[in-house]
């Protein structure tokens, strides 16, 4: 029972004559709306340069904000899940269920600069994605957990649509990525890398984040995906993706991987600099090598990529060199010409195949090289399209529709070979049906490597009538942790005799709240009735191994090392990668058993404050690791 608004009205029409000039803002009480850019308007009018500072900047409502809740710390802790893992005590993989916002602030310790490369496939934004953000960076806890929508009142979660009809679209994605590219980029190593699938909706925001977060210097040329479908809605048939990438520091990053040919000649020949440490030194050039230009005699200096002197004189007749020859040349163009001499692939230092050397006319010699053969085109033409990873599902599920436009194996695989080497760590957050994981292990499989992976995905609901809900699927994890299981039996069965298996299992964490009880309460809050609430500060819910895997992040160590456990006197204790950590969680740990557990020098103990029966107990336990241990830090919660 209200009027029009007629400024919001006057807005479109303005919006309908300058739509440079409309950008997003909030009102009075903090709701979004749509707004004049004034200053903008105001050159759109005049013929002449206005006053006001400029500046060259990407920014949209909500940015600050975004930046805060990155920098906001958790109280958060990842639970593990044995039952719903695979091959628990060895894999060195990890599937995370949970918010990878908060997931991603969990592994900042962890796995700080320790991750390779990253491979992400993100909300596109195209008006029917699920985002869960939060709409106000300045409310308090409980009010933020209530704002944000993320658990209903069944404590499932939940998910809010962002579509064309927000007057935030666009703000609300780049507040969704912006923080989770902060702290992604805290995770990789110097020399890593991070692939962005993306259509052309937010391409060009998602490029101004990323040369913000990561810099402008540090883009790689983004590869386009081409589609031989193509998806036919709009004026033009859509047939093509991007995969932005960029590197942590370029500086560092050597060139990509080659992903076919042999690797006989090391690229590492072709570094080393010429200096005083490195004089010239004889190449024997024997006849026979091309020459291009009509019957000639060379003496003294050649032209190449450096200086090359010739000892005696250097004969051309037919189109050859008449008689072996000595040049004289630097460490690089002498170790490339030898190479190439005695058989062997030879690579400049821009990581290009060097064909042969040969000689021209005037003198200099020249280099013929293969253009990019075994390296990747930033087209991508023949990798297969989303109809094709559809198949694959069906391959392990029997059935095309158990996941929504899934992402073939081809993809994460190709940047994985491209990107990194045996045993490094692949993370991707927003891992789907976990495409990413079965990528690793193929690629494992065909390399003979042991890369490793960290998946981490929120657990969306499966809605009633999807295909995956008939098959008892109700959340998307449950998806991917069933791909990992089947594709992982399925590279096993495919090579039976195979020396080694791949790692083919998983460890699954899930996001939880602390593991610690709330005991901040105000003074006027306690009573006698409440002690007994006090008597230990953690949660009855929670076992040996949540605490274990609490302390692990609290310490910052990886979460997929090595564990074992034993009895040792009616006591459990667990034995984190054989010493790193040694913890016993039972209730009045005998001495004989602190002293049997210092006797392991183990580099970090820990110990629940309930373990030991009074405080003198507590006292004498660190008496007893000064004494055989004096180098274990030890730790009782």
């Amino acid at each position: 029972m209200e009027t029009s608004d007629l400024a919001a009205q006057n807005v479109e029409k303005i919006g309908a004559l300058f739509p440079n000039c409309i950008t997003e803002t909030i009102d009075q009480e903090g709701r979004p709306k749509k707004a004049i850019n004034f200053g903008l308007l105001c050159q759109m009018l005049s013929g002449a340069v206005t006053e006001g500072d400029e500046a060259y900047e990407f920014t949209w409502v909500g940015k600050k904000a975004s930046i805060v809740e990155a920098n906001r710390p958790t109280q958060k802790t990842l639970r593990p899940c044995v039952e719903e893992s695979k091959n628990w005590d060895t894999t060195e993989n990890l599937y995370i269920e949970g918010d990878n916002l908060e997931v991603l602030k969990l592994l900042q310790e962890s796995y700080l600069g320790k991750v390779k490369m990253i491979y992400i496939d993100p909300p596109y934004n195209t008006g029917n994605d699920f985002l869960v953000y939060s709409d106000n960076y300045t409310m308090n806890k409980e009010d933020y957990r209530d704002s944000i929508g993320l658990y209903n009142e069944e404590g499932m979660v939940r998910f809010k649509e962002n579509n064309n009809n927000n007057p935030r679209f666009h703000s609300d994605w780049c507040s969704m990525i912006y923080p989770r590219l902060l702290l992604a980029r805290n995770l990789l190593s110097e020399d890593g890398v991070i692939f962005i699938s993306i259509d052309d909706k937010e391409e060009k925001n998602l490029r101004a984040i990323c040369d913000e977060i990561f810099g402008s210097e540090n883009a790689v040329s983004p590869f386009i995906w081409l589609l031989p479908r193509g998806i036919n809605a709009g004026l033009i048939a859509r047939s093509h993706e991007y995969i932005l990438c960029y590197a942590k520091n370029i500086r560092r990053r050597s060139n990509f991987n080659r992903i076919s040919g042999d690797t006989e000649y090391s690229i590492e020949r072709c570094n080393k600099k010429i200096d005083s440490r490195h004089p010239k030194s004889s190449i024997e050039f024997p006849a026979g090598i091309r020459y291009e230009g009509p019957d000639k005699v060379i003496k003294g200096v050649i032209e190449g990529s450096e200086r090359i002197y010739i000892t005696g004189e250097m004969v051309f007749k037919e189109g050859r060199l008449d008689k072996p020859v000595t040049l004289c040349a630097g460490w690089t163009m002498k170790n490339m010409i030898l190479d190439w001499l005695a058989g062997r692939k030879v690579y400049d230092l821009k990581g290009q195949e060097i064909e042969e050397f040969f000689f021209k006319e005037n003198g200099k010699l020249y280099s013929k090289k293969v253009m990019s053969t075994l390296s990747v085109k930033s087209v991508l033409k023949d990798m297969p399209d989303t109809q094709m990873a559809r198949k694959e599902l069906e391959r392990l599920f029997g059935s095309q529709d158990i996941f929504s436009y899934p992402k073939t194996v081809e993809l994460p695989k190709l940047f994985a070979a491209l990107a990194t080497d045996d045993k490094d760590i692949i993370l991707d957050f927003f891992s789907g049906s976990a495409t990413t994981a079965e990528a690793v292990m193929r690629l494992n499989h065909d390399k003979k490597s042991k890369r490793k992976y960290i998946l981490v995905q929120l657990p969306e609901q499966c809605a009633e009538g999807t295909e995956a809900f008939q098959f008892g699927y109700r959340t998307i994890c449950e998806i991917g942790k069933e791909r990992i299981r089947r594709a992982g039996e399925k590279i096993k069965a495919e090579n039976p005799s195979a020396d080694e298996t791949p790692d083919i299992g998983f460890r699954v964490l899930k996001l939880a709240d602390s593991n610690r009880k709330d005991v901040y309460y105000s003074p006027a809050e306690y009573d006698q009735g409440i002690l007994d609430f006090l008597e230990t500060n953690i949660k009855e819910d929670r076992t040996d191994l949540d605490l274990l895997f609490g302390c692990l992040l609290e310490w910052g160590i990886p979460l997929s090392l090595p564990y074992a456990s034993e009895d040792m006197e009616g006591c459990t204790v667990h034995n984190y990668n054989n010493g790193d950590l040694i913890a016993c969680f039972d209730e009045s740990i005998p001495d004989s058993v602190i002293r049997n557990i210092a006797k392991k020098r183990p580099l970090r103990a820990v110990f629940r404050d309930s373990g030991f029966a009074d405080s003198p107990s507590k006292i004498n336990a660190g008496e007893v690791f000064s004494l055989l241990a004096p180098d274990t830090r030890v730790k009782v919660i």
